[in-house]
């Protein structure tokens, strides 16, 4: 199980993650947005920061996105959170049993993860969703850093390729796989799994279906609670 050292230590990495201001385009980009604010949102009063991890430091698994969305997780706080994807993810994830509810629309609503944790590879929201490799490198650390931390962790589920490739590169998975939805790729004891993105893109055009990510986390899952992952 997880140290009170380790539980320590990723709350200190949430709280750094929050306050981290390495990068002036993107630090520039989610305080512009936060400032705007969309329409629907405009009573409302955003996140505007780097956005921590969200779910337990004993997870078993880790899921893995691109960046916060600039109404979404850059307005509540919360990975996911939001948006049209968190929607979908967060209803897979409670398919598949890793989610006490469904829905995932604010920080204060209830939702607790069971057994998983969510990130992404850069934690401000990007414009265009397109972080520069500069920016992405400046974050990498906090990736290596929180998977280094989950000693009860089992499975890394990355969402789309840039997830993956990342995730491959911090893991030193050499060569590696090409990117495809359902790939399984193990690893000094732990299982990497690979989907499409629940972006508007995939899901709208039909590449990505509930039915294909909930198999995904319900795989996952299966994982998680086995013996052990080949390595």
């Amino acid at each position: 199980m997880n140290s009170e050292a380790n539980v320590r230590e990723l709350a200190k990495l949430d709280l750094n993650v929050a306050e981290c201001r390495r990068c002036p385009r993107l630090v520039a980009w989610r305080e512009q947005a936060a400032a705007d604010k969309r329409a629907a949102f405009r009573d409302q009063t955003y996140w505007g920061r780097a956005v921590p991890s969200f779910g337990p430091a004993d997870a078993g698994i880790l899921v893995v996105g691109l960046a916060p969305a600039a109404h979404g997780a850059n307005r509540t706080g919360r990975m996911f959170t939001g948006d049209r994807s968190g929607d979908w993810l967060y209803r897979s994830m409670w398919r598949a049993g890793l989610a006490n509810q469904s829905e995932s629309t604010s920080s204060d609503d209830g939702l607790t993860m069971l057994g998983a944790r969510i990130t992404s590879v850069v934690r401000c929201a990007p414009p265009d969703n397109k972080p520069s490799t500069a920016e992405r490198d400046r974050c990498l650390p906090f990736l290596r850093r929180e998977i280094d931390l989950l000693s009860e962790l089992r499975v890394i589920v990355c969402l789309g390729s840039f997830a993956w490739e990342n995730c491959a590169r911090e893991l030193g998975i050499r060569p590696r796989p090409r990117f495809a939805h359902g790939l399984e790729h193990a690893v000094d004891g732990r299982t990497v799994i690979c989907s499409y993105h629940p972006s508007q893109r995939n899901t709208f055009t039909g590449l990505l279906t509930e039915e294909m990510l909930t198999d995904v986390f319900r795989r996952a899952a299966e994982l998680a609670q086995g013996d052990s992952a080949d390595s």
